[in-house]
């Protein structure tokens, strides 16, 4: 979004200031050498103390940003494409030529049928499923010969109280509203589930604009 130099403790220090959000809030990312990073951050808390700041670990982090359809690693995994993630727009159509636009008009990449990004929640909130269980058809048999996908990120949601996952399925994006069943052979486990929009909180955006 943007970013700019800022002087720190009177103009002793001199840092980068991005405008980011990984978790979908309003949020900034401060960078400085390494060496003064916890000094920074004592800064920061004690100035914030009157404000009822508080810390938060990766792990909250990866919550939300599951929360918000946010792709990571885990999802941006080398076998993807833009348009599988949902990013297709973002891909210029209008310039003559940019590394990877030769391999984007393969036939495999352009197959309706490859595995894009969709979410995935339980339909019983009392249940839930694990990163890499696979996809079925609803009725379908647990076997390989009737993957359709699987779980790329998973995390138990405090806010809306239930499992929630992102999910590379075939046709996933056409298929939101379908039911389906979460598979985890390695541990005999069987979920039904439904298929949905990636974008499970706060879909207009508007805390990241608070």
């Amino acid at each position: 979004m943007s970013a700019r130099k800022v002087s720190l403790f009177g103009g002793r220090l001199e840092g980068r200031l991005f405008r980011i959000s990984f978790s979908g809030e309003l949020a900034y990312e401060l960078a400085v050498p390494a060496g003064y990073g916890e000094g920074v951050a004592d800064a920061i808390m004690a100035a914030g103390e009157k404000h009822g700041i508080c810390a938060y670990g990766v792990e909250a982090l990866g919550v939300m940003r599951i929360e918000k359809g946010h792709v990571t690693h885990a999802e941006i995994n080398g076998t993807v494409t833009p348009g599988d993630l949902g990013f297709g727009r973002m891909v210029s159509s209008t310039k003559p030529d940019f590394i990877g636009k030769a391999m984007l008009a393969r036939d495999g990449l352009l197959d309706p049928e490859r595995p894009r990004l969709v979410g995935v929640k339980p339909l019983n909130p009392a249940t839930g499923f694990r990163t890499g269980s696979h996809i079925l058809a609803e009725g379908a048999a647990a076997t390989l010969e009737n993957d359709q996908g699987y779980v790329t990120s998973s995390a138990f949601s405090p806010t809306l109280g239930h499992t929630i996952g992102l999910a590379l399925v075939k046709r996933g994006p056409e298929r939101v509203g379908e039911k389906v069943t979460v598979w985890n052979g390695l541990r005999n486990e069987f979920t039904d589930a439904v298929l949905c929009h990636p974008v499970f909180i706060d879909p207009e955006n508007e805390k990241l604009h608070a």
